[in-house]
């Protein structure tokens, strides 16, 4: 028997402390869990901030462990059911946990949604973790719960065995922190080196057979109900989706998936736009991305205040066989309460629930599906159909 049923590597950042303080509050009273990271004595204040939330947690088991030490993850990996971490950007840092993972047969979420460290998890780590029977399941907070769940609850309101497509409009409120700024920051700098990577996955992975599935851009449009802009965002979400059609015969014989961001006004888009493009340029010149790298340090973000007053909804318009279904997911601040909640819930969903037998890289549709439906509606996101 493993020592913990979870382990949360990166307790001391911004969103491990929120994962800390959710699972405190939520989980079960007999779940056997830990906190690992790299200091000691971060460690330490973090277990006092939870023995504020109940006095048990006073002598909650810290395990120290660094990325740059193998041998420290082997330990983490070896002593876990489930190990949570949130130690990013993953592209440089992440790798060595997935491994040990991999190796030790231990469930393993992330939030990642650095496209280019999935496909090389992939490529890397798939075979042996489906010989070991460990579950890597990345991209575990808003990239990409509420699109992959979404769209999957959208397929079960619909008629089976027929091409269905998918829309999926995203509107959210909110402000980074520094990890997942510096993430971006990653992404648009790698452009090039993470679409070889993709091909190379392409090639490599097995396809359905007599099935198909497609995530194309899409183009910008207008929604004229309920009065939306729309304008394809090219994040993980559509691959994270695409990749759950493949493996279920439910999505039927050909699905497709487009994912686009959706603003009222028009000059807000554009805005966007501008906003996104800019950033983008100055990600490809060296000195101008360490500067932006230092307008928000790793660890820091949002403000209890601020992110009370965040939010975030993605609607789904669904077609197929004739008929049409419109659902929505919606819930509070995306990128750190929420995505605590959604993190936390799905190791527990694999620590503790009954599951479809599933091994190597799966999605989260694939490998929790319903089970984390329900554990999320109970934890106050909303999936509805209107």
């Amino acid at each position: 028997m493993r020592a913990y049923d979870v382990v949360l590597f990166g307790a001391t950042g911004f969103t491990g402390g929120l994962t800390a303080e959710y699972l405190a509050r939520h989980a079960p009273a007999d779940l056997r869990w830990a906190l690992a990271g790299r200091n000691l004595g971060k460690l330490e204040a973090v277990r006092a901030r939870l023995a504020g939330i109940d006095d048990r947690f006073g002598s909650l088991d810290l395990l120290v462990a660094d990325s740059g030490d193998p041998a420290s993850l082997a330990a983490v990996a070896g002593a876990a059911k489930v190990v949570i971490t949130t130690v990013g950007p993953y592209l440089t840092q992440g790798e060595p946990l997935v491994a040990a993972c991999a190796a030790a047969g231990t469930d393993y979420v992330d939030l990642t949604g650095e496209p280019e460290f999935v496909d090389r998890m992939y490529l890397a780590h798939d075979r042996r973790a489906r010989e070991t029977g460990a579950r890597l399941v990345h991209a575990c907070g808003f990239d990409s719960i509420p699109h992959d769940l979404g769209a999957y609850f959208t397929v079960k309101q619909l008629p089976a065995g027929v091409p269905l497509k998918i829309d999926g409009y995203v509107r959210a409120s909110g402000m980074p922190s520094g990890g997942t700024f510096l993430s971006a920051l990653t992404i648009m700098s790698r452009l090039p080196a993470g679409a070889r990577i993709a091909k190379e996955r392409a090639a490599a992975e097995p396809r359905p057979a007599g099935r198909f599935t497609h995530a194309p851009l899409g183009r910008p449009h207008r929604v004229a109900d309920p009065g939306w802009w729309a304008v394809p965002l090219p994040t993980i979400d559509p691959e994270v989706v695409r990749r759950s059609a493949a493996a279920s015969e439910r999505y039927g014989p050909d699905f497709t998936y487009r994912h686009f961001a959706a603003v009222k006004h028009l000059p807000v888009l554009a805005g966007g736009a501008l906003g996104v493009g800019a950033l983008f340029a100055a990600a490809q010149v060296p000195p101008a991305r360490r500067g932006l790298s230092r307008l928000l340090a790793p660890g820091n973000g949002p403000s209890p205040e601020r992110r009370a007053r965040s939010w975030f909804s993605v609607r789904f318009i669904g077609e197929g066989g004739g008929e049409r279904v419109v659902t929505e997911v919606s819930g509070g601040d995306p990128g750190y309460d929420e995505t605590a909640k959604m993190l936390a819930e799905s190791a527990l969903c694999l620590a503790t629930d009954d599951l479809p037998e599933t091994a190597g890289q799966v999605t989260t549709a694939t490998a929790m599906g319903d089970a984390l439906i329900d554990r999320l509606t109970k934890a106050g996101m909303r999936f509805a159909t209107l």
